[in-house]
């Protein structure tokens, strides 16, 4: 008995330990990267109360903090066209792996933050902020490892999700985008890209997210026509690996409009 309970120790000891191991090489692979991580939150509304109380969290108390601890180009943004409440998303960027670890630490030392977010945080169960938040945290791409703020004006954005079957279809879309070109596509239309990010922790993946943004509905419409009809694009798409029926499950489009608070 004492023996089978040594081995059965040194087998779980050992496999902590390459658990450790693993983690401590992926946090030193992030440290390394250079490239930013994302993380987006989408908060569900019962009605314009609850979003106001929201919009107001940001612009009086988050976002001024995160201004102050370095995190900018922090997006707030409402459906364009919302069926019934609109939901509201926040797009947050952290420098590293370590400025997302301790964000929230940094925060709850912050008595400004705290008092100016007070009716958020406190909210009554009766009366809360927000129905519920779904949370995404997201790897900036390789070819695309910093956000790109647009300039400030009228605009409308749109964000897209790729469902992928299996991580190695999501594995080779992002060697579509990285290494194949189709980044540089976007940035060449005019699409002025925001952001591209692998999603590592959230639903529906394994998936990537990604933001462009037009000055309208009509210029929307315009880019997509020119990016279908792009001559590198169909030669890029014609590869049989990279062909959309292979790698891409589903496609979930979202235009948003943002909120008069937002950096983005």
């Amino acid at each position: 008995m004492k023996r089978r309970s040594f081995v059965k120790a040194s087998i779980l000891t050992g496999a902590a330990g390459a658990l450790a191991l693993q983690i401590s090489m992926a946090s030193k692979a992030f440290k390394n990267s250079g490239r930013e991580f994302y993380e987006l939150r989408v908060y569900t509304l019962k009605n314009e109360k609850q979003q106001k109380l929201v919009e107001a969290y940001f612009k009086d108390a988050a976002i001024p903090a995160l201004n102050r601890i370095g995190n900018n180009n922090i997006g707030v943004f409402t459906d364009l066209k919302p069926a019934g409440q609109t939901k509201l998303y926040a797009l947050i960027p952290y420098s590293s792996w370590d400025d997302f670890l301790t964000v929230q630490d940094k925060l709850a030392s912050d008595k400004v933050y705290l008092e100016a977010a007070m009716p958020y945080l406190n909210a009554p169960a009766t009366e809360p902020a927000y129905e519920r938040i779904e949370s995404s945290l997201l790897h900036a791409f390789a070819h695309a490892p910093k956000l790109q703020a647009p300039e400030q004006k009228p605009r409308i954005f749109e964000l897209r999700r790729y469902e992928h079957a299996s991580e190695s279809a999501g594995k080779k879309k992002l060697e579509m985008f990285n290494d194949a070109g189709e980044i540089d596509i976007f940035k060449r239309l005019g699409f002025n890209p925001v952001f591209f990010g692998e999603t590592l922790i959230g639903e529906l993946r394994p998936n990537l997210i990604y933001m462009i943004t037009f000055d309208d509905t009509i210029s929307h419409d315009s880019h997509w026509k020119a990016f279908g009809s792009d001559p590198e694009w169909k030669k890029i798409s014609a590869i049989p690996d990279y062909a959309d029926a292979k790698l891409v499950s589903k496609i979930t489009s979202t235009m948003l409009t943002p909120v008069a608070c937002s950096q983005i």
